[in-house]
């Protein structure tokens, strides 16, 4: 058994980035990954998911997930499968979020791999998938659930408790005790005013903070999201068009009918038919109802977004949508254009100069989503380059992040750390939050590179 002289973190992943989500911190005889996420993006990014894992999965002793997202969550099987042999520590929302991500991912990695085989795309005979279906469902055989401020003892005088950050239905800071240190892991930050999510708790300091930077170098437009939504409907209406809104199953669909049926019930829209087509947000949909109390969302307005939109559960039904004429709004993922049934409707909806194409989130570089929004009017899918001629909207106010100013109020909270590192951004955003919090808040403050190890105590 190994025993470390020093409390360390390494940073695995997030570190210049947006993605991959990994921070392992090696205590005692301990070694605690925090998330465990997949790096998505460009291909660079992307391939380090298929490296050997930095630290022999077998010698990690407990993984604690901040929240269901798979640039958080989506790397588990993988680990697993390489001889991960511990608990999964979340909330128990994030739990059921992950029973319906996992599996949806594994069985588009089996998707993917099944393609490339028979269009040639990989250069391996036998292309294989990161992780398969089968393998996402013995990773969630691993998870244990822990309440919301419940203090868990994970040995060697190591323990963490789980904070509400906002963000996504069970999202969490995860607060470690290291002995008398206290390394606190920011998670996601939720945005304050959040259609759904309640604003995340305050930070009540630490010694280390690790804190997310997406929107390190932006604020969020002071606008009110339906009336930003509003008139991008009306228009592609009145030209009889589709809007195919690109979202995120999780969180950012169940916020996207919300905003529609008050718009249809106020008026400010007409009455067109709305169609999710993602079975994984229907499924969260419900998991939203059963979870009244981490959200401020109504019953009664729980129940109206429920009903707006026709649900598209089967392939033959998704098919079907694509030879249907507008006006209509289609719902459906994945929110960055990465994959899933949404590359289907880009192919039949996108060339038609009527239609718009709605992006509803931060789009990573390299993904197709970033690709429109730099103006790009190709996109290449399903190993062709599909012209695309429709309208194409990044909204600014649905934003499931904390903006800069937020960051900064959040960290401001509490008493400064010894040191904060910045992740979870892009460079350009992780930088020019380290100066803001360097020059506003006058506190020590990095920046950390991939594969960095820090040391976690005081210096003697």
């Amino acid at each position: 058994m190994t025993r470390f002289s020093r409390p360390n973190l390494r940073f695995l992943g997030a570190a210049g980035t947006v993605t991959g989500s990994r921070y392992l911190v090696e205590a005692g005889s301990r070694r605690i990954l925090v998330d465990c996420g997949l790096f998505q993006g460009f291909k660079t990014l992307r391939d380090r998911n298929r490296k050997p894992f930095p630290a022999r999965p077998s010698s990690i002793d407990t993984v604690l997930l901040t929240h269901a997202h798979l640039d958080h969550s989506g790397y588990l099987p993988a680990l697993i499968r390489a001889g991960y042999a511990g608990r999964v520590l979340c909330t128990e929302a994030t739990a059921e979020l992950c029973g319906l991500i996992l599996p949806d991912s594994g069985h588009l990695q089996e998707e993917e791999a099944r393609f490339a085989a028979r269009k040639g795309f990989s250069k391996h005979r036998h292309p294989t998938p990161l992780y398969t279906l089968k393998d996402a469902g013995k990773a969630l055989e691993r998870f244990k659930t822990v309440e919301f401020q419940q203090r868990i003892n994970l040995g060697d005088d190591i323990a963490a408790t789980f904070i509400p950050a906002g963000h996504l239905l069970g999202a969490a800071q995860i607060r470690l005790e290291i002995g008398s240190s206290i390394v606190h892991f920011s998670g996601d930050l939720g945005h304050d005013p959040d259609p759904l999510m309640r604003p995340p708790e305050p930070f009540h300091g630490a010694d280390v903070l690790v804190c997310e930077s997406t929107y390190g170098d932006r604020r969020h437009p002071d606008i009110d999201a339906e009336a930003e939504l509003a008139p991008v409907l009306k228009r592609t209406f009145a030209r009889g068009g589709t809007v195919l809104i690109a979202s995120f199953a999780v969180g950012r669909a169940q916020g996207l009918m919300l905003h529609l049926a008050r718009l249809m019930a106020r008026g400010e829209i007409p009455r067109v038919p709305v169609y999710l087509n993602s079975p994984m947000a229907i499924d969260a949909t419900e998991i939203y109802h059963r979870h009244h109390e981490e959200h401020h969302v109504s019953r009664e307005d729980c129940v109206a977004m429920f009903r707006i939109a026709t649900r598209v559960n089967s392939v033959d039904q998704s098919k079907e949508l694509n030879t249907r004429k507008g006006p209509m709004i289609i719902i459906s993922a994945s929110g960055m254009l990465t994959g899933g049934r949404i590359l289907h409707h880009l192919v039949s909806f996108g060339g038609d100069r009527r239609n718009t194409i709605l992006l509803s989130g931060f789009q990573a570089g390299g993904t197709r989503g970033a690709a429109l929004v730099g103006g790009a009017r190709t996109l290449r899918m399903f190993g062709r380059d599909y012209p695309i001629e429709a309208e194409v909207v990044q909204l600014q106010s649905l934003s499931g992040h904390a903006d800069a100013d937020e960051i900064l109020r959040w960290m401001a909270s509490g008493p400064a750390p010894r040191m904060t590192y910045l992740t979870h951004g892009e460079p350009t955003a992780a930088d020019t939050l380290r100066q803001r919090v360097a020059h506003e808040l006058g506190r020590a403050v990095r920046v950390p590179d991939h594969l960095d190890t820090v040391h976690l105590d005081r210096p003697k």
